[in-house]
């Protein structure tokens, strides 16, 4: 059983008996104790939190300012946006994605048979006698943004496949060197 202390009352104008020096210790670990649960928990907080922004951030200027295309199948949904149905089997399939205010494109080149090519076409709504031999329809500006260049062996043949708005318009390009195995490549652009 502990004793306790008789509760002093001081008097006015008398100075108060000094605190035990335990107490003063104690009492100032907690004070400093909430002041860092209050001030110094948020604030670390606060700098985890910018450190993790920042470096999103940083990953995505990284994946958004790449240029060129990525090898693989554009997604389903954006197959379906941009009104481009890449014919399986399929190789050498790989695509490039733009947006802005103004024009989004989807950049998509794939190789494959030649009666994919005629199913490819005939998805569009076209078909091989609107292709034109030596007609390079995919212009500057989308060759920089790809890599693209129309230089090799050909020949190649080129349509551009105009729709009305909201539906996108393709500028198809495609290398008939191996006329079994066509190299397409296709800009499709929509106004969003």
């Amino acid at each position: 059983m502990t004793a306790s202390l008789p509760h002093q009352t001081v008097r006015p104008g008398e100075q108060p008996p000094p605190e035990d020096r335990r107490h003063v210790i104690r009492r100032r670990a907690l004070t400093l104790l909430i002041i860092v649960l209050l001030i110094g928990v948020p604030a670390g907080y606060l700098v985890i939190s910018a450190n993790q922004s920042r470096d999103a951030g940083k990953d995505k200027e990284e994946r958004y300012s790449a240029t060129g295309l990525t090898a693989g199948w554009p997604s389903r949904v954006q197959r379906r946006l941009y009104q481009v149905p890449v014919p399986a089997p399929s190789s050498e399939v790989a695509y490039y994605e733009t947006n802005n205010w103004k024009t989004s494109r989807l950049y998509v080149q794939f190789q494959t048979s030649s009666a994919n090519l005629d199913w490819f076409l005939e998805a569009l709504g076209t078909d091989r006698s609107h292709l034109r031999e030596g007609d390079v329809t995919i212009g500057d500006r989308d060759r920089k943004v790809t890599g693209w260049t129309f230089t090799g062996p050909g020949p190649w043949w080129g349509l551009v496949h105009e729709q009305k708005d909201p539906a996108p318009t393709q500028d198809i390009v495609v290398n008939m060197a191996d006329p079994e195995r066509p190299l397409v490549h296709v800009v499709s652009r929509t106004v969003p």
